[in-house]
């Protein structure tokens, strides 16, 4: 059934009777436009609180339990361990970094040297043992190993002569400006490069030598010795001569005193000052 204007009216149509009837929403006299819906509060938290408000306040104040605390002393004291470790590693290295290239091949080949004679050394005692072991007359072996033990220990006590080949070491203080020490730390070379006897000015040096300043020159164990200071050394010359004259050695610490220093290879060094065997007092051997 039609209007009569032509628009179908609401009773004669089945679709419009079964849709709910529309109802246009009024807004409230005198409000403004709609803002912005207001955030629920959560269950348990402040209302009001943004997100990174609410990550602030779980994070702050910490909350450290005792185990946490240990473990982070812990780690603490392995950190710190570890930088000292580092820096001391760094300061031992520190020496070599502003070396020459040269005197680092040069020091290398030092600690080679004396890597390959304690080889020796230990290569000729494990000769030893095993011509003891398989000796037939090992008692007549061991006398003449003990021999030969005994000469040896008297050239490093100085109570025999030697010979060999080695190094001449002539030191003239022309200024008196050398003094005792100086003289000491050319010994103490000497005896890290492999000197096995070494003499000055006619006076043995051994393991218990001492030196002194004197008036007019140097004191060696009491006896006075005066410039030029000439050392005899036994020894490998490839070894003893390179270990004097390495970058603030022996050498220049001397050429800086102004005194005039002089090294020589030589093929055959005899010392024979001697020194008395001393009995002891009071030690007596072990061995039954």
């Amino acid at each position: 059934m039609s209007s009569e204007d032509g628009t179908p009216g609401t009773s004669g149509n089945p679709l419009r009777r079964e849709l709910p009837e529309e109802v246009e929403a009024q807004a409230p006299a005198g409000a403004g436009e709609p803002g912005p819906p207001a955030a629920a509060p959560e269950p348990g938290g402040t209302p009001g609180l943004t997100g990174r408000q609410r990550l602030v306040k779980g994070l702050w104040p910490p909350r450290v339990s005792r185990a946490q605390l240990i473990v982070a002393l812990l780690l603490f004291g392995l950190g710190f361990g570890l930088a000292v470790q580092v820096a001391s590693t760094s300061d031992d290295d520190g020496a070599l970094r502003g070396a020459r290239q040269e005197d680092l091949v040069r020091i290398l080949d030092e600690l080679d040297d004396r890597t390959q004679r304690l080889e020796e050394e230990k290569q000729g005692l494990e000769d030893q043992r095993t011509e003891l072991e398989n000796s037939s007359d090992q008692a007549e072996e061991a006398r003449k190993q003990t021999v030969e033990k005994e000469r040896q220990l008297g050239i490093l006590a100085g109570t025999v002569a030697a010979q060999g080949p080695g190094i001449t070491l002539t030191v003239d203080d022309g200024k008196g400006t050398v003094e005792s020490d100086m003289l000491l730390d050319a010994v103490q070379e000497l005896r890290a490069a492999g000197a096995e006897a070494i003499q000055v000015n006619g006076v043995r040096i051994v393991a218990g030598t001492y030196l002194t300043d004197v008036g007019g020159g140097v004191a060696v164990d009491g006896n006075k010795i005066s410039s030029p200071y000439r050392f005899k050394v036994i020894g490998k010359p490839q070894d003893l001569e390179p270990a004097l004259n390495i970058p603030g050695g022996v050498v220049q610490t001397l050429e800086k005193e102004q005194a005039t220093v002089t090294v020589d290879r030589v093929g055959k060094i005899v010392v024979d000052a001697l020194r008395p065997a001393k009995q002891p007092d009071y030690a007596r051997s072990s061995s039954r």
